[in-house]
């Protein structure tokens, strides 16, 4: 398996012989002026500290109107509150042709997880005007890839900026600053946030609807980015989450709430594999069964840990079966509680398969099948050659940005990574391990115009929807600030896009909430509290 950049980050490599380990762990607490220093006399390319720019133009046809467009790859210098360049952050963006400087016209700044992933996983198969394309879920073909326009783009409704973290891709550090000032919750946060203010000021996008679309660990990122663009004068007009992990706090050991996270995605799992019986006609009436078992019986029966009534585990254990196609003796046999790796081990056991952690559709063979769990993720296999080189043509031979530098697929890849997990949330405190949708919630309070749109993948093993909706539901907002956010689901996994038909509906729920949110802040007054109808209530909005 390519070790995945893919919102959830890359494993480092393990240098090859001691030699080469031994010489990296003396550049572990080197300055990055020392290092630049080191890297030019060995002839290494550095980033600059002046910003570049590519351009080229391009159109594509979207509900049958041609659309032309500039797009841009280039570097956005991040300085210091006295100005001295700290890093280089690289981006590509997307504006529609014939619209005056100064526009209204809404921007949108897209970026993946990790934490240590660019984002050309979502520049590569979501919504910019040209995409690699997928179809059904299984291993893509070798070169030559099928790359093209891409008609589900949302150049009609906003323009695209493409922003990669600092350590990914292009994006680096400046002069003296050390990785280590941007590997973190609140560090890499705030460079997000001087990113965004500099592409704005650059290209006089002050008066523009603004609007934060992240994937994965970018969630966590837009919690935070949101709060603090507001502190620092910049108001959103909406935030998109898609595929969410805000709360890492869920997953100590010990705790019961990633068992009830996961159940429903177990259960839309074995829907999809059809390993259950009296298997509904759809995946959201299956998933909603298995909601209310977690919530009730479930919740339960693992509050009680050992103390259970060997009845009462009986009871649960056959209960979880219908739902989620396990044995109950292996359910039994694990208390209750079924791990990840060995859901996706045991699930098609008998078939001597496997299924996948970021898109639960996909199906892998292992060496062993008596195993314990997957000895790869076989839909990350499945993808990860061909976005890498559809990437990087696209990148050279369309966009024509040229630089010696290496584009990193993950800052985990640079010795020394280590990522401070530390908080420090809005209500006062630190946090170990981070939630940051209080930070989102602070947002939303202050400004009674933020819409949040939460898009979910039923098949998503990385970031269960479920889990989703626990941090999300507990932002603790009053009923107006309720009506401004809106769960939304798909027949797909962690990137939903992979799924054609997924991303065609993806794209119809985004131009409606793209024009309700930028309506919203065209009244002269707030939205007014409203009760959450059963349509926008988590679960009831298939797709």
């Amino acid at each position: 398996m390519f070790a995945r950049a893919l919102t959830i980050a890359l494993i480092a490599a393990t240098p090859a012989v001691a030699q080469d380990k031994a010489k990296a762990d003396k550049t572990v607490g080197e300055t990055n002026a020392e290092r630049v220093k080191r890297e030019a006399e060995a002839g290494y390319a550095n980033a600059p500290v002046d910003e570049q720019e590519t351009t080229s133009k391009g159109s594509v046809a979207v509900d049958g109107r041609t659309l032309g467009y500039t797009a841009s790859a280039g570097t956005l210098t991040i300085r210091d509150i006295e100005g001295k360049p700290t890093a280089s952050m690289f981006y590509t963006a997307y504006t529609l042709d014939g619209v005056k400087p100064g526009t209204k016209r809404p921007v949108t700044f897209f970026y993946n997880g990790g934490p240590g992933s660019p984002s050309f996983w979502l520049r590569m198969g979501s919504f910019a005007p040209v995409r690699l394309r997928t179809t059904n879920p299984e291993f893509i073909k070798p070169a030559p890839y099928d790359v093209g326009p891409n008609p589900y783009t949302l150049l009609d409704k906003t323009d695209i900026v493409f922003l990669d973290a600092i350590g990914t891709g292009y994006s680096r550090p400046l002069g003296d600053m050390k990785p280590q000032a941007f590997y973190g919750v609140d560090e890499d946060a705030d460079a997000f946030a001087k990113g965004i203010l500099r592409y704005v000021s650059k290209y006089g996008r002050w008066m523009s609807p603004k609007f934060l679309f992240g994937e994965s660990y970018g969630t966590l990122r837009s919690g935070v980015l949101a709060y603090q663009l507001q502190e620092r004068g910049m108001a959103l007009n909406g935030v998109v989450l898609l595929s969410s992990i805000m709360n890492y706090g869920y997953r100590q050991p010990g705790l019961d709430q990633v068992y009830l996270n996961y159940l429903p995605s177990y259960a839309a799992t074995a829907w999809y594999h059809n390993r259950i019986a009296n298997r509904p006609a759809d995946v959201a009436t299956h998933v909603a069964a298995a909601r209310a078992f977690a919530v009730g019986p479930y919740m339960s029966a693992l509050a009680k840990g050992q103390a259970i009534s060997p009845q009462e585990r009986d009871e649960v254990a056959q209960q979880m079966s219908q739902l989620i196609g396990l044995s109950p003796d292996f359910i039994k046999r694990a208390n209750l509680r079924i791990d990840l790796p060995r859901f996706q081990k045991e699930l098609l056991r008998d078939r001597r398969e496997t299924i996948g952690r970021f898109d639960s559709r996909y199906r892998g063979i292992d060496t062993d099948a008596a195993g314990e769990r997957p000895e790869t993720d076989a839909s990350s296999e499945a993808i990860s050659g061909a976005y890498i080189a559809s990437f990087n043509d696209y990148l050279t031979t369309t966009l024509k940005y040229r630089t010696e530098l290496p584009y990193r697929l993950s800052a985990r890849d640079a010795a020394g990574w280590t990522w401070n997990w530390k908080h420090d949330a809005p209500t006062g405190g630190g946090q170990n391990n981070p939630n940051t949708a209080i930070d989102l919630g602070a947002a939303m309070r202050s400004n009674p115009y933020l819409k949040v749109l939460s898009m979910n993948g039923y098949y998503d093993m990385a970031t269960p929807f479920f889990g989703t909706e626990n941090d999300l539901n507990h932002m603790m907002l009053e009923p107006a600030q309720q009506g401004n956010l809106r769960y939304v689901y798909y027949p797909a996994g962690h990137m939903t896009y992979l799924n054609p038909d997924a991303l065609a509906a993806m794209k119809r729920d985004l131009a409606a909430w793209y024009d309700e949110a930028v309506d919203a802040a065209r009244r002269s007054t707030p939205p007014q509290p409203a009760s959450v109808s059963a349509a926008d209530a988590p679960g009831q909005t298939p797709n």
